[in-house]
């Protein structure tokens, strides 16, 4: 059985809030990363999204894992992935991309993927359900450091105008292109 309810490739807020809701029934923390990560902070869905990016605890890496593969989901191979970042797909085109990190006692990182723990105290919605993502001064830090496309500067436009937080100068090129100019939407 499939958490999707359609038959197109778009992650849509409905498969999110179902994926939480699964995760929330089995008393797993999840935190929203990547685009509906900047939707759920902005509290609306501001483009398509073919993927649903996620931040958890390693240790709940085998629970999730088994979860998902009753549900029909399958490794998807990529030339990234290790065991603290990969993608699970299903049958339909849908997919979870897995971002698992391990703190000490005292909120430390020790071990997986690098996140800050003071990244992990975002709060947003997904039409009006509840979640908990990356805050908004690290999701747009983390939009920096690699090349970036229109999608990227739309969602920290939007962040930044939201949170009152600074443009990352990476994105002046963008900035001078979008005064007056109106780029398309594409899904991520």
């Amino acid at each position: 059985m499939s958490l999707m309810s359609h038959d197109y490739p778009e992650m849509t807020a409905a498969d999110v809030i179902a994926f939480v809701q699964l995760l929330n029934e089995n008393h797993i923390e999840v935190f929203i990363d990547g685009g509906w990560g900047v939707d759920a902070l902005l509290g609306e869905k501001t483009r398509p999204h073919t993927d649903l990016d996620i931040a958890l605890q390693h240790k709940d890496v085998p629970q999730v894992r088994a979860l998902l593969e009753a549900r029909g989901y399958k490794d998807v191979p990529r030339d990234d992935t290790w065991e603290c970042n990969f993608v699970k797909g299903d049958e339909e085109g849908h997919e979870i991309d897995f971002h698992s990190y391990t703190f000490d006692e005292t909120g430390n990182h020790i071990f997986g993927v690098k996140y800050p723990f003071e990244s992990l105290t975002g709060t947003g919605s997904v039409n009006g359900f509840p979640v908990k993502c990356i805050s908004p001064e690290w999701m747009v830090k983390f939009h920096t450091g690699y090349k970036l496309d229109e999608n990227d500067y739309r969602d920290v436009k939007a962040l930044c105008q939201r949170f009152g937080i600074e443009m990352p100068v990476e994105y002046d090129e963008f900035a001078r292109a979008d005064e007056g100019i109106r780029i398309p939407h594409k899904p991520s």
